[in-house]
């Protein structure tokens, strides 16, 4: 019998003492600082728990070597990812951009089904008992912790990142992994609040749109997206803001947000559109001129923003304007300050450098028995359950112990 530690029950964690207890011969020890496994789970997805993505592929992964997410992803799938949870009897929805969640829409269910699959015999599960220290002891290891040592085997360290501090992250991992020679890059928050310029978030705070973003600094494009974006009191919140949020997160002050609030339309077609309805309704104020296009507290912010005077009548309206209003719609710009800290990321970008790791198994290089995986590793992924299926694949074959 060989007894596995694994410090972290969150989605690695859980999906690696699931993995490991396949093999009969394997005693296996889950070590979770919280009172209760999944609680980071619970919060993702707004409560829904976006489980993983139908589309996942390489290029959804970042890191200083994205890369090194493939062996992982090819081993378990989405669809492998998809048929575990059916196993476990949950049933799933897939919606729009290949994003799956539970049908039940609710996070519960997805930690449910896991908390009850983790009820093996030879699987302990010890909450509320965090790890204190890692050591190499000979062949093995001996995790303190502060109910006393337990000697193991194998140790699979599936701490996460620091981001969401509140509902659970911790920095636990890289300390552990610093004594036994791993190293680390830079920590930022990613999927997170963009922090800009609040004089137009501010007046929209709660407005959504469907909307195209573009991150620029000088002439340079650092990242794009498309997707849902909420205003709020002091920046930019929704998906198409969490997907270009680790760009602006290594960007800081300086860049700027470019938003296409009529992705499928081109100017020429909107500037047109406007001088239809200049001519339909002639007498109509100004600020109605977006009505029916967009939100209408969108709309008016932005006949504000092309420097339209809200009280003119349409007619009074000449095609020089309509054309900036047109433009405004496809390129709204707002100054970006940086981003919201770890205590509102969902994920962090950056970890444990994965030379050190090898991708096939999670195995450290250089500490044998020792495996890596999840959040903690320096791979993170896109915004729509590209960082949950990467939690699973890299958790699963974290448990095989390097068959």
């Amino acid at each position: 019998m060989k007894t596995v530690v694994i410090i972290g029950g969150g989605a690695s964690g859980m999906m690696a003492a699931l993995s490991a207890s396949e093999n009969p011969e394997n005693r296996i020890i889950l070590l979770e600082r919280q009172q209760r496994v999944g609680k980071k789970l619970l919060a993702t997805g707004n409560g829904r728990c976006n489980l993983t993505n139908v589309g996942a592929k390489p290029a959804n992964y970042h890191g200083e070597q994205p890369e090194f997410a493939v062996p992982a992803l090819q081993k378990l799938p989405p669809e492998k990812v998809l048929e575990f949870f059916r196993k476990l009897g949950l049933l799933t929805v897939t919606e729009y951009g290949g994003r799956v969640y539970p049908l039940s829409n609710s996070a519960n269910s997805v930690v449910d089904v896991l908390r009850f699959a983790l009820q093996r015999d030879n699987i302990e599960l010890r909450t509320s008992t965090p790890a204190r220290q890692l050591y190499k002891r000979g062949e093995g290891f001996v995790i303190k912790t502060d109910e006393g040592s337990i000697n193991a085997d194998f140790v699979i360290v599936a701490c996460g990142g620091a981001a969401g501090a509140k509902i659970g992250g911790v920095t636990d991992g890289y300390e552990l992994l610093k004594g036994l020679g791993h190293k680390r890059t830079a920590l930022r928050p990613s999927l997170v609040q963009l922090v800009t310029d609040p004089a137009y978030p501010r007046s929209l705070k709660g407005v959504r749109a469907q909307a195209a973003l573009r991150l620029t600094a000088g002439s340079a494009t650092l990242a794009e997206s498309r997707g849902e974006l909420q205003f709020t009191e002091t920046g930019l919140s929704g998906p198409a803001a969490f997907d270009i949020s680790r760009a602006a997160s290594f960007c800081g002050e300086g860049g700027i947000v470019h938003i296409d609030f009529l992705p499928d339309y081109d100017e020429k077609q909107i500037a047109q559109l406007l001088s239809d309805k200049a001519s339909t309704l002639p007498t109509l104020a100004a600020e109605e001129l977006l009505t029916g296009v967009l939100h209408n507290r969108l709309g008016k912010m932005i006949v504000k923003y092309s420097d339209i005077n809200p009280s003119r009548r349409l007619y009074e309206l000449n095609y020089t304007e309509l054309c900036r209003a047109a433009a405004s719609c496809k390129s709204f710009e707002i100054a970006l300050r940086g981003v919201e800290g770890f205590d509102s990321a969902q994920v962090t970008a950056g970890g444990i450098k994965t030379t050190g790791v090898n991708p096939q198994t999670m195995e450290s290089w250089f500490v044998p028995h020792l495996f890596i995986c999840g959040e903690l590793l320096d791979i993170d992924a896109d915004c729509g359950g590209y960082n949950l299926q990467w939690a699973w694949a890299s958790g699963y074959v974290a448990g095989r112990l390097g068959e």
